[in-house]
């Protein structure tokens, strides 16, 4: 649920680039972000395209997998219904290069406000990593679009976003660490905007055996799981 006041971060942001509200629009009508880290390039793409296939539109390629720089335009352009964003973006040089390649959204592990200016300056919106309410509060007001709550399985899970949730309601939480196919669902029914899910979605088994398939099938059944709250 978003009903909080917007008025400090849409003013740090170039809306004729990429608006806030659009940005949260799209979270609220997928619901879903597949993490993508790898140490080959080829399997990259191949997990990227995959996860796509499968219905996926919202993709972030981690900063330190093999070649992201130009892993990201090239699944910009071979995807043109999915929005490519970085993560793991960890310092100023990262963000500037993530955005010089054209991603369409940053995600970091932390918080850091002068990270988090550079990509609202250029009209792109940054996931702020943080963890406990002071961290997510402090992610928020240095003008985080929304909050990576990471890791959140360390902490309780679903149970720490329940108790977060009835005094954090006006902040965009995204969990991720701990996403499953069966407990994404669960998730947003606790008051996430959208979950990042990774490991589940693309198994070691998988990746091992170049199971692409296999990633189209768990994407969509991903899909059919949060379908319920697609759009809310």
């Amino acid at each position: 649920m978003i009903c909080g006041n917007w008025s400090q971060n849409l003013a740090k942001i170039n809306l004729t680039k990429n608006p806030v509200k659009s940005w949260l629009s799209l979270l609220q009508q997928h619901r879903i972000i597949a993490v993508i880290r790898a140490d080959n390039v080829v399997t990259a793409r191949e997990m990227a395209l995959a996860a796509a296939a499968g219905g996926i539109k919202l993709l972030e390629i981690a900063w330190n997998t093999d070649r992201a720089e130009s892993l990201i335009p090239k699944l910009q352009q071979e995807l043109p219904d999915c929005k490519i964003g970085a993560g793991t973006v960890l310092d100023i040089e990262s963000a500037e290069r993530a955005i010089a390649c054209g991603c369409s959204f940053l995600f970091t592990p932390h918080t850091d406000p002068a990270l988090i200016a550079k990509g609202l300056e250029n009209g792109i919106p940054v996931v702020a990593g943080a963890l406990t309410p002071t961290e997510i509060i402090n992610a928020w007001q240095a003008g985080a679009t929304a909050v990576k709550v990471f890791p959140i399985k360390i902490v309780g899970g679903i149970d720490y976003l329940q108790c977060l949730q009835p005094v954090l309601r006006d902040i965009p939480l995204i969990p991720t660490g701990g996403i499953t196919i069966q407990n994404a669902d669960k998730f947003l029914g606790a008051g996430a905007i959208a979950v990042a899910i990774s490991n589940d979605l693309f198994t070691s088994e998988v990746i091992t055996n170049s199971d692409w398939t296999e990633i189209i099938t768990r994407s969509q059944m991903l899909i059919k799981k949060v379908q319920p709250y697609q759009n809310q």
